[in-house]
């Protein structure tokens, strides 16, 4: 009976290293691990931090940022071509000179209708010393400017009658019937190319060149 107990004794002590050992083999390797393990942990990268590491900075010291470093021109200068100054019209307005006008055409003489407008204007032109050369100037350049109808009227400048005066008012220093008698509206404009262009030809050749009389 002794010697079972003493063999239950060894038997019980022996059991108890074999437990202790299997604990310490179960266990250490395990926590190694998990100590390894907490050991590689690696912080998150945000996409901001990653940003942070990618600035590029530079650092001016502050003396040299207040000065500014003068402009060189490398000695050139440059160099603008003038503009050509534009040649003087000169315009003629003798009679002699508008038979050579722009486009080297002078209006034929043709009698004028009985009781027309025209008809009233060329005994007036012949009383002035103009010839049928000259009538038939006039006749072209008021067919251009009013088609000799005593009541024409340009809304755009406000000319008025055969002659296209500008204001029409002003034929009233020949007769208060200026809106309506074609012989006053003539005598006008006879007066008025006289006096600015020597002759109807030389009012023709001037409203050939420049658009106007």
């Amino acid at each position: 009976m002794p010697r079972w107990s003493r063999r239950r004794g060894v038997l019980g002590v022996f059991a108890a290293f074999a437990a202790v050992g299997f604990v310490v083999a179960y266990v250490g390797p395990t926590g190694v691990a998990i100590s390894q393990a907490n050991a590689e942990v690696v912080a998150p990268v945000s996409l901001y931090a990653s940003s942070l590491a990618d600035i590029q900075s530079h650092t001016v010291p502050a003396a040299a940022s207040s000065e500014v470093a003068p402009l060189d021109r490398g000695g050139y200068t440059v160099y603008v071509k003038p503009k050509p100054k534009p040649k003087p019209v000169v315009v003629t307005t003798t009679a002699s000179s508008s038979s050579s006008s722009s486009s080297g055409w002078s209006p034929p003489f043709v009698a004028p209708d009985p009781g027309s407008a025209q008809a009233i204007a060329y005994p007036m032109v012949l009383a002035r010393g103009w010839n049928d050369a000259e009538f038939g100037c006039l006749v072209a350049l008021w067919n251009k400017e009013s088609g000799w109808r005593v009541n024409a009227y340009n809304a755009g400048s406000g000319a008025y009658g055969i002659p296209q005066a500008l204001p029409g008012n002003k034929m009233g220093s020949v007769g208060a019937d200026w809106e309506t008698n074609p012989a006053t509206q003539i005598t006008w404009g006879l007066n008025y190319i006289g006096g600015r262009y020597g002759s109807p030809c030389g009012a023709w050749g001037h409203s050939q060149s420049a658009g106007w009389y």
